[in-house]
């Protein structure tokens, strides 16, 4: 994973674990990579992965199973789709509008390039 340098490591890989179980490849009380299973993966240091687990744990978005590992907790997907909007909202919207007031981009403008986006995706 190539880290972006405007947002803090622990972030992007948590958010790397919320695309996981928001695109269905990790489900509710499924076993997630250990610690330093992740860490080897994503070539950080054990502690780095340590400060993610106990981020998304403070946000009922994964569980640990004290002996056996970590988990995806029941209504992660419910909780991580609510956080990722009100982060969207936020942070990237305004940027968004700022960006299209800039271009002179319009909703239109917009809206095309969204149905081309997710015909591609199909």
């Amino acid at each position: 994973m190539e880290f972006r340098s405007n947002q803090p490591i622990y972030l992007q890989i948590a958010d790397y674990i919320s695309e996981n179980i928001l695109l269905g490849r990790w489900r509710e009380q499924d076993k997630i990579p250990s610690i330093r299973e992740l860490a080897i993966d994503m070539e950080v240091n054990p502690n780095t992965v340590m400060r993610v687990y106990t981020y998304l744990q403070e946000r009922d978005i994964i569980y640990n199973r004290r002996g056996i590992g970590y988990f995806v907790a029941a209504g992660a997907v419910k909780r991580t789709r609510e956080q990722k909007k009100r982060d969207f909202i936020g942070q990237e919207l305004p940027r968004l509008f700022k960006t299209m007031d800039l271009i002179s981009m319009t909703f239109d403008d917009l809206q095309q390039l969204y149905t081309q986006y997710k015909s591609e995706q199909k």
